[in-house]
């Protein structure tokens, strides 16, 4: 491959044998993957700030000691400190339940219908769009790190370029 080769890289050429419509399929479900990405992130967020929360309880229980309020000091820190967030679980048991139950078969099985339905390219649609939207020649539009934008290249640089767009 040369540096003026500004075709798709292999790992994103769709195989001859796969559809635009399981391409298609194949985008929704790796769009699904992707929230439940962010829903997991927001999870351990929700995790994160429940401890530093938990733990910033021991000051207020020094500074509610340090102002002479002995009741409300021990009851936060018998009532309030290490206790569950539902019944029987801390955070790290809830992300580790969604992690087993929910996030792993879910990521498990969009990889194995990308095994299977699209010889384990994952990303076509978006490579499907990349192509369809770069600007032909423009350097900050090439196909892959690493070549350059010649109009005079062997595989004819992008195709198309944008509706509109000389």
């Amino acid at each position: 491959m040369t540096s003026h080769d500004n075709s798709p890289d292999a790992a994103h050429h769709r195989p001859q044998d796969v559809s635009d419509a399981t391409v298609e399929a194949l985008g929704s479900l790796s769009k699904a993957l992707e929230t439940v990405e962010r829903a997991r992130g927001h999870l351990y967020g929700f995790h994160q700030l429940t401890g530093t929360a938990d733990f910033e309880l021991d000051h207020a229980v020094d500074l509610l000691r340090a102002a002479g309020h002995d009741d409300w000091a021990d009851r936060v820190e018998s009532e309030i400190i290490g206790r569950n967030v539902i019944p029987g679980h801390w955070t790290f048991q809830i992300v580790e339940a969604y992690d087993r139950t929910y996030y792993e078969p879910f990521r498990d099985l969009e990889r194995g219908v990308v095994a299977d339905l699209a010889d384990g390219r994952p990303h076509l649609q978006e490579a499907r769009l990349k192509e369809a939207r770069r600007t032909t020649g423009h350097p900050d539009h090439t196909a892959r790190p690493g070549v350059s934008p010649t109009k005079d290249s062997p595989s004819g640089e992008a195709g198309p370029p944008r509706p509109g767009r000389p």
